[in-house]
């Protein structure tokens, strides 16, 4: 997987790979799909929700570029293989889930994989998490509408974003990375085109 599909397409960040490289992702996905885990694709796994393909994984990791101390917040934490990811980069990672049975799953998957620096949380991901704010890094593995303001506001002076975001061009996403200066958003990067599930609210959930 790293091999063929991570340094073949251009992730360079050494420490991206290695943190993929002693990842079980088979343990993130349904036991029925464990023979695919290492696939250059999305997998489900469950409630309308994917596992991103592994590119994508290492790609949105090594645009935030977290450093050892850096506090970083995950908005859909999914299966927990990203957060597993950004834990091993990361000085604490505080990551939300909308949906009850994916953050029970991820959190006890996580806690049985021997991680101490990952707090989770059942809510809503639109809010961010207020009370650990502001963060170094914030990333979003749900698209969004559009740039989510009021997580930019959880970040720290200096501190990036990655979002992917509708298109404004047409249909589809494209992954945005932003730097937050003077309580604005900066674009640093418009990059690739994605197709991710959208971002679920509270509301919407029940």
């Amino acid at each position: 997987m790293v091999g063929a599909q991570l340094r073949a397409r251009g992730i360079r960040d050494e420490r991206v790979l290695a943190a993929m490289s002693h990842l079980p992702r088979h343990e993130f996905v349904p036991a029925e799909l464990a023979d695919r885990a290492y696939e250059d694709g999305p997998l489900a796994i469950g409630l309308n929700q994917t596992i991103s393909q592994p590119y994508i994984v290492a790609l949105m990791t090594e645009k935030l570029n977290p450093g050892q101390d850096d506090r970083v917040l995950e908005i859909g934490t999914g299966s927990g293989y990203q957060t597993a990811i950004l834990a091993k980069l990361a000085g604490a990672v505080f990551t939300v889930e909308v949906l009850r049975e994916h953050h029970e799953v991820a959190s006890e998957l996580l806690g049985r994989l021997g991680y101490t620096n990952i707090r989770t949380r059942l809510g809503d991901g639109n809010n961010g998490w207020p009370l650990h704010a502001p963060f170094d890094g914030i990333i979003v593995t749900a698209a969004a509408r559009e740039l989510p303001e009021r997580l930019l506001g959880q970040l720290k002076e200096g501190g990036r974003m990655i979002v992917p975001v509708d298109d404004e061009r047409g249909g589809g996403q494209r992954l945005r990375l932003v730097r937050r200066r003077g309580g604005l958003a900066v674009d640093i990067e418009e990059g690739v085109p994605v197709r991710f599930v959208p971002l679920v609210q509270e509301a919407e959930r029940k």
